[in-house]
């Protein structure tokens, strides 16, 4: 079985580590957290370099990040309810209104939010890292056809959700 060398382990943390990133930040919405789950996520692969063959090990990344993702998530959920439970209420409203510009950043955001993980992921790839169908397909270990699927279902949802919460 080939092994992940300590020259090809480096160039794959070259290519990697902003597409990486940028993926958790997607699922997290929080940029510190990506930094700690990516580096996590590089550090298993070095701890495993002995059993990764080179031709896996780009979707292997986003599936150890998604599983690191996922721990964080369940592990910090009791903190994120209490959080929640406990927060102040505050007035939304004001005598002031917002730009308009800024209410639909807003909405997009929100709407953005509620899609499922799936289609998020994907929205987000290809409109924030500008990646194609196929590398997304590449990446996420899906075929070009259910990546266009989940991109369907992301749009249909945005704009169903921004139109009539307008």
């Amino acid at each position: 079985m080939p092994v992940l060398k300590k020259s090809e382990f480096v160039e794959l943390f070259n290519e990697m580590y902003q597409p990486v990133k940028n993926y958790v930040y997607y699922k997290t919405g929080d940029m510190e957290v990506a930094e700690d789950v990516v580096q996590d996520t590089f550090v298993k692969i070095w701890e495993k370099k002995d059993e990764i063959r080179p031709n896996t090990v780009k979707a292997l990344l986003y599936t150890i990040a998604g599983n690191l993702c996922k721990n964080r998530f369940e592990h910090q959920q009791v903190v994120f309810e209490f959080a929640n439970n406990y927060k102040h209420e505050f007035n939304n409203s004001s005598p002031e209104f917002e730009l308009e510009l800024k209410e639909f950043k807003a909405k997009l955001q929100g709407a953005i939010e509620k899609l499922n993980e799936k289609n998020r992921t994907v929205f987000l790839m290809n409109r924030i890292d500008g990646l194609t169908y196929k590398q997304i397909a590449e990446n996420l270990e899906l075929s070009v056809k259910a990546v266009e699927k989940r991109m369907k279902n992301a749009l249909s949802e945005l704009k169903e959700t921004i139109e009539y919460k307008i």
